[in-house]
């Protein structure tokens, strides 16, 4: 288990693997509740992208923090967005999880599409604001 301990690199991105999400976005932070309760072995810290700290790192990726059309996911130093977020946190589970990498064969065009619809309607599919974080993702938040 990583300690509570946040330790940065040269470019303020905290170091180890981390996840940064729309914390008002119930899919989201679903998602953020879902890694943190399913990974055995604590190895994402998390990051609230409303964050000084998740906004700063939305920048650092050349990405619009005010818009946060996805999570990012960044394992073993390389930053993944969009479907291969996704498909990179479900790998780190292992089984039965790990079969939703599946979607990494689908054509990059078409998956990229896709994950923008949804992320661009995410607000209708839920409240716009979520419930407090689980323990389990509360105790590995930085920030």
């Amino acid at each position: 288990m990583q300690s509570n301990q946040t330790t940065f690199s040269e470019d303020g991105i905290p170091e180890g693997n981390l996840i940064v999400f729309d914390g008002v976005c119930i899919l989201c932070s679903g998602f953020a509740r879902f890694m943190a309760k399913r990974d055995k072995h604590a190895g994402f810290r998390f990051v609230d992208a409303q964050s000084p700290l998740g906004r700063s790192i939305y920048r650092h990726y050349k990405l619009d923090p005010d818009a946060m059309e996805t999570n990012i996911v960044i394992q073993n130093g390389k930053a993944f967005v969009k479907m291969s977020a996704f498909t990179a946190a479900m790998k780190s589970l292992g089984w039965p999880w790990k079969a939703l990498t599946a979607l990494d064969h689908l054509p990059t065009a078409f998956s990229d599409w896709m994950y923008d619809r949804i992320a661009r309607n995410r607000y209708r599919f839920g409240r716009r604001s979520c419930s407090l974080p689980s323990h389990e993702l509360k105790k590995r938040l930085i920030e």
